[in-house]
């Protein structure tokens, strides 16, 4: 027996950034919306096992860092770790965001309703949630991804951490390979490395950040490699081994073959979506040949009353792009019910950040993009040792590389490698976007000794030896 169906015009499934996002637009627009949520807590990856948890790792490892090396002319110190605190102080920070932003927020829209159980898709717009049936008029699948593990032999049997587990061991290791030089293989790696775990980096491609500016991607190599980090690039992960030391790993790098030891192992070689359970063939809804749901520009799934956002269609795996396809999805679901605007989403210009140390940011087109559009754009670089900012912190490692249209000026792409690039590509995210020009950016006031004011100095090196620049010129 089934409970007493409850109606609703929008159902969401899943209670992250995109869930959240769809529900709240849907409250906004007078719509009455229910949140499904099959696990302990509300907020999905991000604020849970994401971006919140690492980077309060990546936090903490900086500053531990920082204490450990000698800034110029000062003597560093030999502060003793408490990882116990360090995990301590994750944990609030998340309960503390997951309650400030989460929990209170739902609690301040009488228009939704959360709704605990495991969500299946049946037919007509019923949703069997847990022992009962919902009937909503849309509904919106947002259930977000978990790590993937690669098929590498002897993996399952061994065991590995991903990118949740790392984040909660109670004890450091003394040494941790990492399987994957992307973003999360690369902050998760260099944050163990700071608190004083060999570790050594594989990546199958032949260089880390593969996705970004081959320069950008040296300079990060570098880098860490000076810290003191082993990457290994070009490498063929072929078995992994549980021993009693810890894991063995077998790889394969030129035709040769070798053996890796180390205490722990994790793996960040991607993710895989949440689609396995939802009944979506039954109801009609496409996946791709990963199980990544289809969506067109409004995010409709091949079924006309179900539409999905986030992590789950595959699209680029930030939380801000998250947030923007829930409220999309949201109001395009609900357009005919009240009277909206359905507006198709634009992703051309996403902004991204990888928050190792130094950060890497970028946007819009690398150079192979430019070229393989048919376009010749003009490229420069500068070096971060012409930035005064970089200077006076002595942080001297690092570049900015700009793109713009000969003919006419447009910035096509940034990509930065440097402190705080995160938070400096904003600008150069505005500039793509609304077709601003390198002329533009050198002619609006910087201030300076500014990580901001390298954009301006990027886009003089366009015409100018900056070298030969006075302060401020």
């Amino acid at each position: 027996m089934t409970a007493v169906t409850v109606e609703y015009d929008l159902l969401v499934i899943g209670s992250g950034s995109a869930g959240m996002a769809a529900a709240i637009r849907a409250a906004e627009l007078g719509a009455t919306a229910a949140i499904v949520e099959s696990g302990d807590v509300v907020g999905g990856t991000c604020v849970n096992v994401g971006c919140i948890p690492s980077k309060n790792l990546v936090e903490a490892a900086h500053r531990y860092h920082l204490a450990r090396t000698a800034f110029p002319g000062i003597a560093a110190c030999d502060p003793v770790l408490a990882w116990d605190a360090v995990l301590r102080q994750k944990r609030e920070i998340v309960e503390s965001l997951r309650a400030e932003k989460y929990v209170d927020v739902l609690n301040g829209y009488p228009g939704i309703a959360l709704l605990r159980g495991k969500a299946e898709l049946v037919s007509g717009g019923r949703v069997r949630v847990g022992s009962r049936d919902v009937i909503a008029r849309r509904i919106v699948i947002a259930t977000g991804t978990r790590p993937a593990m690669p098929e590498i032999p002897g993996l399952r049997e061994a065991g590995a951490l991903d990118s949740t587990t790392a984040m909660d061991l109670e004890r450091l290791p003394e040494s941790m390979i990492v399987i994957g030089g992307g973003s999360i293989g690369l902050e998760l790696g260099q944050v163990f490395h700071r608190f004083g775990v060999r570790v050594i980096i594989l990546e199958a491609v032949d260089r880390i950040l593969p996705c970004e500016d081959p320069e950008i991607s040296a300079g990060l190599t570098a880098t860490l490699k000076i810290e003191g980090i082993e990457i290994r690039t070009g490498i063929r992960v072929s078995a992994v081994e549980r021993t009693a030391r810890g894991y063995s790993v077998a790889v394969e790098q030129a035709g040769a073959g070798t053996r890796l030891e180390a205490e722990r192992l994790l793996v960040a070689t991607g993710r895989r979506p949440n689609t396995e359970e939802l009944g979506l063939r039954t109801a009609g809804v496409a996946t791709d040949r990963r199980g990544f749901i289809e969506v067109d520009e409004l995010l409709r799934t091949s079924n006309a009353d179900v539409f999905a956002a986030g992590d789950v269609t595959g699209a680029p795996g930030f939380v801000y792009v998250a947030a923007l396809q829930g409220g999309i999805a949201a109001q395009a679901a609900l357009a005919t019910i009240v009277g909206a605007e359905a507006i198709p989403i634009d992703l051309s210009t996403v902004p991204r950040v990888t928050f190792t140390d130094p950060q890497v940011a970028a946007v819009g087109m690398t150079e192979s993009d430019a070229l393989a559009a048919g376009m010749a754009p003009r490229v420069t670089s500068l070096e971060l040792r012409h930035l005064p900012r970089a200077a006076v912190s002595h942080q001297r490692h690092g570049l900015i590389k700009l793109l713009d249209e000969p003919e006419t000026g447009r910035l096509l792409g940034a990509h930065v490698l440097s402190p705080n690039a995160g938070d400096l590509i904003g600008e150069a995210t505005l500039a793509v976007r609304f077709g601003l020009t390198s002329r533009d950016l050198v002619s609006t006031i910087h201030a300076y000794l500014t990580w901001g004011e390298g954009l301006k100095l990027a886009a003089q090196t366009f015409t100018k030896d900056v070298s030969r620049l006075s302060c401020c010129a």
